[in-house]
């Protein structure tokens, strides 16, 4: 299958729109150029697929899994947010004087760290990436108790798209299980959009893809943690690793409330292996509280994400992961309510990353027109 769409001309403005042709086969994304103009034919392709016409459905297989479908409009996998601002290059600069034993080592493991992924010079030097990818997901119906639940079926099949200026300044679309479906920042605020959705702002300051510290950005990586301190160590898949832990800020909590809950906490840890420095796994629980309704009963929604980190590989000097696995748990608990469990797996490999691209401007980041302020809505992961 074929997909042709005009593209335009970027060597000459006045020139003839050209037709690109996007083969979609059962992947979803195929061969669409070789070059400097990949990361342009796949932005434009993909700008060019109304939401309300952007549906990929293989013959007979209509609407096949409503329940991954949803999970990914209400962005558990597809697009969570990490939950803390990442500060401007503290961990190139911040002394380790005057800090507790905790966050000392957890500084030093962080040095460990950037020199693992090319070192200070080499990522500092980027100013922008962009980043292609293929995603597989699997998700389990809503389970009664606390019981195990597992994701069953075989899972949908699709890719992705991501163009970083900043942490703060970036854009990304996905499509998966016959939809599509995209997030941006623009550096003042975060925003997500799909076919079933209207496109809404996140609450909070404006905060980095959690997709992106999955490995494609060592040096949000090491910025983000430069705060965290260090509680142990662990064995993860026979790697010895330390662990840093950082806590989203009360005062970060609190700009991400609304009128009807409230973010209680939202921590993340990073297991760092001792043999080779880099990050192999990335760990985050969110928990949120409704407020009290008129019996005075309140209903909790805890969400945990595990991502486990593979395949690095040294991309012009900075050593990106190409591939990874990450399952999410959502829990549902209060008085008065029955719990509710879900499970959703992914499983990702980055097919193509470059950075400093030449062209990328703020406009690319700009949000869509409908853009709608989300006062009181409930974003169980990433809001």
């Amino acid at each position: 299958m074929v997909m042709r769409k005009l593209c335009p001309n970027f060597e000459r403005e006045d020139g003839l729109d050209t037709v690109l042709e996007v083969p979609l086969p059962d992947e979803m994304f195929g061969n669409i150029g070789t070059g400097p103009a990949r990361w342009q034919n796949m932005r434009t392709w993909l700008k060019a697929q109304a939401f309300d016409k952007a549906v990929f459905e293989p013959p007979g297989q209509p609407g096949r899994n409503p329940n991954l479908q949803h999970l990914l409009n209400v962005n558990v996998v597809g697009s969570p947010l990490i939950p803390c601002p990442v500060p401007v290059d503290r961990a190139f600069s911040r002394s380790i004087r005057d800090t507790s034993i905790q966050a000392s080592t957890a500084k030093y493991i962080i040095q460990q760290y950037i020199a693992a992924t090319g070192g200070q010079q080499a990522l500092t030097s980027v100013n922008s990436m962009y980043a292609v990818g293929k995603v597989k997901m699997s998700a389990s119906e809503f389970h009664v108790g606390d019981q195990t639940v597992a994701a069953k079926g075989s899972g949908e099949i699709g890719g992705y798209v991501l163009w970083q200026k900043s942490p703060d300044v970036w854009y990304f679309e996905l499509i998966m299980a016959g939809q599509k479906m995209s997030a941006g920042s623009d550096g003042k605020v975060a925003w997500r959009q799909s076919a079933t959705e209207q496109c809404r702002a996140s609450r909070g300051p404006p905060r980095p893809l959690r997709r992106t510290l999955q490995g494609l950005d060592p040096r949000s990586t090491a910025n983000l943690f430069a705060d965290a301190v260090c509680i142990g160590e662990k064995i993860i898949n026979g790697e010895e690793c330390f662990i840093l832990k950082l806590d989203a800020s009360p005062a970060v909590l609190k700009a991400r409330s609304a009128a009807t809950f409230d973010i209680i906490r939202d921590t993340i840890w990073g297991y760092f292996s001792q043999r080779t420095g880099l990050l192999i796994q990335l760990e985050d629980t969110h928990l949120l509280r409704m407020k009290a309704g008129r019996r005075g009963e309140s209903i909790f929604w805890e969400t945990s994400m595990e991502s486990v980190i593979e395949d690095y590989r040294y991309i012009n000097g900075i050593n990106i992961a190409h591939a990874g696995k990450t399952a999410v748990t959502l829990f549902r608990y209060g008085e008065g309510s029955v719990n509710h469990k879900r499970k959703m797996e992914e499983s990702w490999t980055i097919e193509e990353v470059d950075f400093n691209l030449s062209g990328l401007t703020t406009e690319c980041f700009m949000p869509p027109a409908d853009l709608k302020k989300d006062q009181d809505g409930v974003d169980h992961h990433g809001g």
